[in-house]
Parts: C-alpha cells; structure tokens; sequence
C-alpha cells in the first residue's frame, strides 16, 4: 500500500469512464448538475454527444437510463450517493431492478468522509437501501485501482448495480497487475488473532492498523469486501472459523451495511460473535472527512484500540 500515493474514487471513476468510452460505444453517462464533483466530466469533455445533464431531477435521470437501457446503451448514472440511492430509490427499484435492466448507478460523496457537507449530505443508508433491492449488485471499491477495474468490468457484466464512491482521496492499495472478482473478497495475511472486515475508505485503515499490530507481536488478516452483494460467504465462513474475533469497520451504518451482511452469513452459516465498528445508528455532523473518521472511530487507531483491549 502506497500511503503518500492518494487518490480518491470519485477521480479514479471519472478516468476509468473516459478511457471505456474509447473502447465501447455503448456506454453513456448521464449526471444530475453536479459532473465536477462525480468527475464524469472527464467523459463529456471527450464524448459531448454520449453524455446527458440530466439537471436537478434525480428522479428522471433514473427513468431516462432505464430506458436508454432498453435500446442497447450502458447507462452509467451519477450523483452524490444521498441524491441516487435515497431521492431516486423508487424508480432503481420499479424501473431498474424490477425489469433487471443493465444500468450502472455510481454514486459519489457516501459516507461521512463527504465532510464539511454535513449530515443532510453524508449518506449512510444507501449499502442497506440497495442491497436489499432484488437483482441489485452493490460494490463499494477500496482504491484507484480496484474501482478502474469494476467500471470496466461492469460494462462486461449484465444487470443493474450500484458503485458506492469517495469524495476522500484516499492510499493505493494494489499494483496495476492486481486479478479481482466479482464477488471475491481480498484477503490480505492469514493471521489468527483477528479478522477485519472491511470496506471502502476503510481498507486502507485497517491495513494500516495490520501493520502496526503486527509490531505488537497481534497478527491479523484484512479482508477487502468490495462487493457487498453478492457476498463472498465462502471468505467469511473460512476466516470465521480460523481467526479469534471477528471485526467488521465501515463508513457507512452499522445497520444493513457491512457488518449487517457479515452478521448474516454468519448467524446461517457459522455463529461468530460480530464486533461491528461504524456509524452508530446515528446522523453525520459537519467536519473534515480525515476528522470525522476519528470522531466516529473508523480509523486505524481505533481499530489498535478495539484489539487492544
């Protein structure tokens, strides 16, 4: 991992979609007003005639992708996560998922680590809004390079899904030669004292936290859960029964998103207790996305913390 190389998501999206759209003229984008922020005006810059600003209707923009879907086109759809999976929740779920059309919705901004935008802005719903959607994929990528990958991939790969982005530049973790897979966790070491799960923004943390754990003579394994659905059971399961503890981290709710997740693979398949680290059951507040990270205790000092005692 590449602590001083860090780049947010939301960029890595924005390149990767340029650099499809050379090489498959199906895939269109379309942005709700906000194409500086998601960066998919990288790609309107370079395909002006494949790229639609939708304006300030979310709910629109859904119904026109579905449609565009329909005639052959690989709508990729983007806003700020709280405006696509929260705004625009019924028609991903009537016009999109219902007919399982072949649309791509990657929403950028999730999470606390939006920051200074405050709680109105911090989604921390959408893991659990979406996954819970039949025929929904929901991905949340941890660096540059395993988001440019996805973005590919998804153009291979039918059905709807959901792509959970960062504001937040954050380290590269993998080199340009990394395999992945659609429903493959990343499991990095094979230490028995602990297992992290985590994913997004919160990788980096508890790899960072592996390495200093590690200094403590407490060995650890990080698993990078990149697809959250369909989940990597197989994964879970085998950590379960090789590790001590069982910690999930997250920027997201503690409530239907990762830990959840982990909690019912488990609970059917191998009862482990769960410690779940995340956002409370509670709103964002307003601040730097490094300092809410700390204030809600996702970071790598926390995880120290949560092994520790």
């Amino acid at each position: 991992m590449n602590i001083e190389n860090k780049i947010a998501t939301r960029q890595s999206y924005g390149e990767a979609l340029a650099n499809l759209g050379e090489k498959n003229e199906n895939v269109v984008v379309l942005d709700a007003d906000l194409s500086t922020a998601t960066k998919t005006n990288i790609f309107a810059k370079k395909f002006p005639d494949r790229f639609k600003n939708i304006g300030i209707a979310e709910q629109n923009m859904m119904g026109i992708a579905a449609g565009l879907s329909t005639c052959g086109k690989i709508p990729y759809v983007s806003t700020f996560a709280v405006f696509a999976a929260g705004r625009a929740y019924d028609q991903i779920r009537n016009s999109i998922c219902y007919p399982k059309l072949n649309v791509k919705i990657c929403a950028t901004h999730a999470g606390v680590t939006v920051g200074e935008d405050g709680a109105t802005h911090q989604m921390l719903e959408d893991i659990s809004l979406m996954r819970t959607l039949p025929n929904m994929m929901v991905f949340s990528p941890s660096d540059d390079v395993q988001t440019k990958w996805l973005i590919h991939t998804l153009a291979q790969t039918q059905g709807p899904a959901y792509v959970r982005l960062c504001r937040l530049a954050t380290p590269v973790i993998y080199n340009e030669n990394e395999k992945f897979e659609i429903g493959k966790a990343v499991m990095h070491g094979d230490g028995t004292d602990a297992t992290i799960f985590a994913t997004g923004v919160t990788v980096a943390e508890a790899l960072k936290a592996k390495e200093e754990l590690a200094k403590r003579n407490i060995n650890i394994r990080v698993v990078d859960i990149h697809t959250i659905k369909p989940i990597d059971k197989k994964t879970i399961v085998k950590c379960a029964k090789e590790t001590k503890r069982i910690i999930t981290v997250e920027d997201h709710s503690i409530i239907g998103g990762l830990g959840s997740s982990v909690c019912e693979v488990l609970s059917e398949e191998y009862p482990t207790k769960v410690e779940r680290m995340g956002i409370n059951d509670t709103f964002g507040v307003s601040g730097k996305g490094e300092e809410l990270m700390e204030y809600f205790h996702i970071t790598a000092k926390s995880i120290i913390e949560k092994l520790c005692n």
